[in-house]
């Protein structure tokens, strides 16, 4: 379980890592830093515009591949800077964007069979997989929606760049994992869980 304290140094981590790439630096945390946050997790850094939180980029590290505080810092470098969705964040706008931070569980395949048993709304993110293809939800997005559990793999679908009801195919798989979030309640605010 993530304090609110460590949210807040990791928060800090990814701002202080975007902030130093604006001005063209490389963002090395200290070495106590590094030793705290060794543990390799899944992390996911969403920036949302501040105060209308629409969404600036998001991407993230969905498995324990590096040391939390790496996952941290490569996933908001990749959403600042490498979102294919949005134009790189500029230093002007630094101070009018929030960072949420998800640290993720180990994902794991669910049988499609039991959808409507095993997906839990707001607890649980979701990954489609198909060959190369993948998709990734976090769980705040279906709460956000309104989604039921269909609904909600139907959309991780079409995040992976497939048809809607590619989840019902033979190989097709589906992941769960649950998320700790926080976010910015201001640029550079104190930080609540969500």
């Amino acid at each position: 379980m993530t304090g609110l304290d460590q949210a807040e140094e990791l928060i800090t981590i990814a701002r202080k890592a975007v902030a130093e790439a604006l001005e063209g630096r490389e963002f090395t945390p200290e070495k106590e830093i590094q030793k705290k946050y060794a543990k390799r997790q899944g992390v996911f850094v969403t920036i949302l515009t501040y105060p209308q939180k629409e969404l600036r980029g998001c991407i993230g590290v969905p498995y324990p591949v590096m040391p939390l505080w790496q996952a941290v810092i490569y996933s908001a470098l990749s959403s600042a800077f490498r979102d294919p969705r949005f134009q790189p964040l500029t230093g002007s706008e630094l101070d009018s964007v929030v960072f949420e931070l998800s640290i993720l569980s180990v994902p794991e395949q669910i049988n499609k069979e039991k959808l409507t048993e095993v997906i839990e709304i707001g607890t649980h993110g979701l990954i489609v997989e198909k060959g190369n293809l993948k998709g990734l939800l976090l769980p705040q997005v279906a709460a956000k929606y309104g989604w039921n559990p269909e609904e909600f793999v139907q959309n991780t679908c079409l995040k992976a760049g497939l048809s809607r009801d590619c989840w019902r195919e033979k190989d097709v798989k589906i992941y769960r994992f649950s998320a700790e979030a926080f976010e910015e309640v201001k640029p550079w605010g104190k930080v609540l869980r969500i």
